[in-house]
C-alpha cells in the first residue's frame, strides 16, 4: 500500500508580490526551494493562513536570496501582499517507507528569510 505523505513544507511564508498577467504558478526564492527540498515545476499545495484559500498549482525559480513569494496568474487573485501561505508538497511512501519518513519543514519569518529547518 502506498502513503501520502508530506513531503516539505514551507511555513509562513509571506506573499511579496502578485502579477495576474503571468502565465501561471508560484515564484519561490531559489534559497528557500532548495532548503525545503521543493523542486522548480513540481506540484505545490497552498494554503492562505489570512483568508483560508487552498489552491494548487506549480512551483518556479525565483532569485536566490530575494524572498520572493509571488503569486502569478489565477493564483493571483487568491491572496493580497503580506498575507501568509503555507506551501506544501507530498510524496507517496510504501510501507517499508513510511516509519522512516521525515519531512522537510522551514520555518520562515516575516521577510521570508529562514527562521528555522525542522528535519
Amino acid at each position: 500500500m502506498l502513503h501520502q505523505m508530506m513531503k516539505a513544507k514551507l511555513h509562513r511564508a509571506t506573499i511579496s508580490a502578485a502579477d495576474l498577467n503571468y502565465e501561471g504558478s508560484l515564484t519561490i526564492d531559489t534559497d528557500l526551494l532548495k532548503a525545503s527540498g521543493i523542486r522548480p515545476y513540481e506540484r505545490i499545495y497552498v494554503y492562505n493562513v489570512n483568508n483560508g484559500e487552498r489552491f494548487e498549482t506549480y512551483a518556479i525559480e525565483g532569485e536566490a536570496g530575494s524572498g520572493a513569494i509571488q503569486l502569478n496568474g489565477a493564483a493571483a487573485r487568491k491572496g493580497m501582499i503580506g498575507d501568509f501561505l503555507i506551501i506544501v508538497t507530498y510524496a507517496l511512501c510504501s510501507d517499508d517507507e513510511v516509519d522512516e519518513h521525515r519531512p522537510n519543514v522551514v520555518l520562515l519569518n516575516p521577510d521570508n528569510t529562514i527562521k528555522e529547518i525542522v528535519k
